[in-house]
C-alpha cells in the first residue's frame, strides 16, 4: 500500500468519493472504520489542495457510527460537556485530557482480558461469570470517577456538585462576570 511516512493515504475528491492510494480503489467510511478497527494508520488528503482532512473524516465515520447502530458510546451529557468547552479556556487542556484517558482505557481494558484468561482460561463460559462482572462494574465505576474528577477540575465553581435549577442560572451569571472580568483586565494589560 502506498504510504506517507508509514501511513496509506486517502484521498478525498470533490464527489466526496474517498480513494485509497495504497490498494488503488474506492473505499466507503465504513471501509475506513474497519481500517481503524485493525489499527491501520492512514492519512486523508483533500484531492485538489492536499491539505489534511483526517479530523474531519474521522468525527464523520462517529457520526455515522453514532446515528446508525443506535448503540451510541458518546452519553448526551459527555456531548454537551465537550460541546461546552469550545471558545473555552479549558478548549486546549481537553484534547490531551481525553486522549489520555482513552489510552488509559485501553491498557485497563487489555489488562483486565489478561486477568480473565488467566483466571477463567479460553471459555469464561464454563464458568460462574458473577465475577468477571464484577471486575468490569468495579473498572468502568473507577473510569467514571476519574471522568467526573477531572470534569470537577474544569468547572471548579461548582465544587464538585450539581447545583439545583435555581442556583444553576445565579452560578452562570457568576461565571459570565467572572468572564467579563477577566476580559477586561487582559484588556487593560494589552493596553499597558
Amino acid at each position: 500500500m502506498a504510504k506517507a511516512d508509514g501511513e496509506i493515504v486517502i484521498k478525498k475528491y470533490a464527489n466526496r468519493r474517498l480513494y485509497n492510494t495504497g490498494t488503488s480503489t474506492y473505499v466507503t467510511l465504513e471501509d475506513l472504520a474497519k481500517m481503524v478497527k485493525k489499527g491501520e494508520d492512514f492519512l486523508v488528503q483533500d484531492a485538489k489542495s492536499g491539505d489534511d482532512i483526517t479530523h474531519s473524516v474521522l468525527t464523520q465515520i462517529i457520526f455515522e457510527q453514532e446515528s446508525k447502530t443506535g448503540n451510541t458510546l458518546l452519553p448526551i451529557s459527555f456531548l454537551r460537556q465537550l460541546i461546552s468547552y469550545y471558545g473555552d479556556q479549558m478548549q486546549m487542556v481537553v484534547p490531551s485530557f481525553l486522549e489520555h484517558s482513552m489510552k488509559a482505557f485501553t491498557e485497563q481494558q487489555t489488562q483486565m482480558r489478561e486477568q480473565m484468561t488467566k483466571a477463567f482460561g479460553d471459555h469464561p463460559l464454563s464458568k460462574n461469570l458473577q465475577m468477571p462482572i464484577q471486575l468490569m462494574e468495579e473498572q468502568v465505576k473507577r473510569n467514571t470517577d476519574m471522568f467526573q474528577q477531572a470534569m470537577q477540575m474544569f468547572s471548579p465553581f461548582l465544587g464538585g456538585q450539581q447545583p439545583a435549577k435555581e442556583t444553576k442560572k445565579a452560578e452562570a451569571k457568576d461565571i459570565d462576570e467572572l468572564k467579563e472580568q477577566l476580559r477586561s483586565l487582559q484588556n487593560k494589560l494589552d493596553n499597558l
